[in-house]
């Protein structure tokens, strides 16, 4: 029987700026496909049909105020932001660390600089969309969703092309 994998340590980088220290929580991209249901003629209910990967996003907490964040605030380009999220699981069953990275590139869509109170937690709150994201486990890719180059690829097998060259791209 094995233990689950906990979280034991995170660090987050900006266009390769390494945040260690400064990031206190990060909520990972939750991925969701948009579906609807569809009941056709001699169905006895309804089924999904898969519409795609909805919109991805990744919200964190600084620790404070942090210029490099807000500087890239408002930037045009749908992946001029690159974050990395890279984290270090571990089981109790095991000596063995495993290395979980995120990245997705897109831009800040909010940032919540929460209250201005003396003494008190400057909590400093960022939501960053992405058109790309990729998970890779221990060095192996798993996931990877590029939305402007029509790409979804699930451990290796890319699941949109055949609908790419259906369409000639």
């Amino acid at each position: 029987m094995g233990m689950p994998r906990k979280l034991k340590g995170f660090n987050l980088f900006q266009n390769g700026e390494n945040f260690v220290g400064q990031v206190a929580e990060v909520t990972l991209p939750k991925l969701t496909r948009k579906m609807e249901d569809y009941q056709g003629g001699g169905m006895s209910g309804p089924i999904k049909i898969d519409f795609g990967q909805e919109g991805i996003q990744l919200e964190w907490t600084c620790g404070g105020f942090m210029r490099a964040v807000l500087a890239q605030y408002g930037i045009t380009k749908h992946d001029g932001v690159l974050l990395r999220f890279a984290g270090g699981y571990q089981s109790e069953d095991s000596t063995g660390v495993d290395s979980i990275e995120i990245v997705i590139k897109g831009r800040h869509m909010e940032i919540d600089p929460g209250t201005a109170k003396t003494k008190e937690d400057t909590a400093f709150k960022v939501t960053t969309v992405a058109s790309y994201y990729k998970l890779t486990i221990n060095g192996e890719d798993v996931i990877e969703i590029d939305f402007i180059n029509m790409v979804e690829k699930i451990n290796g097998n890319d699941l949109l092309a055949a609908l790419r060259t259906a369409i000639g791209l």
